[in-house]
């Protein structure tokens, strides 16, 4: 199981970024996806998380500036971001709860990171 994850960038304070992770493999069932991030100096904490069924759970400081969605079909996870703050900045990465055929059971997976800078 990979998850690939993109859409880091630079951007100015109170702009927008939109980030997509993808997970491709054995894959036959996924729980919960979710996006956590790690800012210098800091533990990694979780950002934003869905269920699969659509139930959501957010970081009280990103509580109405983003907004974490999911596409089934495509075991795909997204993240849009909008009115960014300088302490936004991290390396976001993706994570999700997958059961692979043959077992029954479910385990975590990462993605490799994707960075986010807010600056001006």
């Amino acid at each position: 199981v990979q998850l690939q994850a993109s859409g880091g960038g630079l951007v100015q304070p109170g702009g927008s970024l939109r980030l997509s992770c993808a997970a491709s493999g054995s894959i036959n069932s996924i729980n919960f996806m979710g996006w956590y991030r790690q800012a210098p100096g800091k533990l990694r904490e979780l950002v934003a998380r869905v269920t699969n069924s659509g139930s959501t759970n957010y970081l009280d400081s990103v509580k109405g500036r983003f907004t974490i969605s999911r596409d089934n079909a495509k075991n795909t996870v997204y993240l849009q971001m909008t009115s960014l703050k300088v302490e936004d900045t991290a390396v976001y990465y993706c994570n999700a709860n997958i059961q692979t055929y043959g077992r029954n059971w479910y385990e975590d997976y990462w993605g490799q990171g994707t960075l986010v800078t807010v600056s001006s």
